[in-house]
């Protein structure tokens, strides 16, 4: 498994968002699921982030932890999410995850897209 001590490029997943990925993970019925959260290029921005399942981190994988919940982020896109929160946020126009992205110079409206 890869190693995740490196200190200043850590990323953070809150109690929330465990929470949620712990039951989406129940719903798909495989406890080995891991959240995937990648960054790729597009998007209204300029970069955009991804959500998946994945069942094994990736060499270049970095595993973040909480709650017995894992995400893994791949080493590229963890230059660019170095210092983020994963957080999931309900309210009234809907639920969803947010990634609190102290890199983003911007973002776009839906927030799922941004520029450094």
């Amino acid at each position: 498994m890869p190693d995740t001590t490196d200190a200043p490029r850590q990323v953070t997943v809150s109690e929330s968002a465990a929470k949620r990925i712990a039951a989406l993970i129940a719903m798909e019925g495989d406890a080995d699921l891991m959240l995937r959260l990648s960054v790729s290029g597009g998007g209204c921005s300029g970069f955009q982030y991804g959500f998946s399942f994945d069942k094994s981190p990736q060499q270049d994988d970095r595993v973040f932890e909480r709650n017995g919940v894992r995400v893994v982020i791949d080493d590229t896109s963890l230059d660019l999410l170095s210092g983020s929160e994963i957080d999931f946020v309900e309210d009234l126009v809907g639920a969803s995850f947010q990634v609190r992205n102290p890199n983003a110079s911007s973002s776009c409206g839906c927030g799922n897209s941004f520029s450094v």
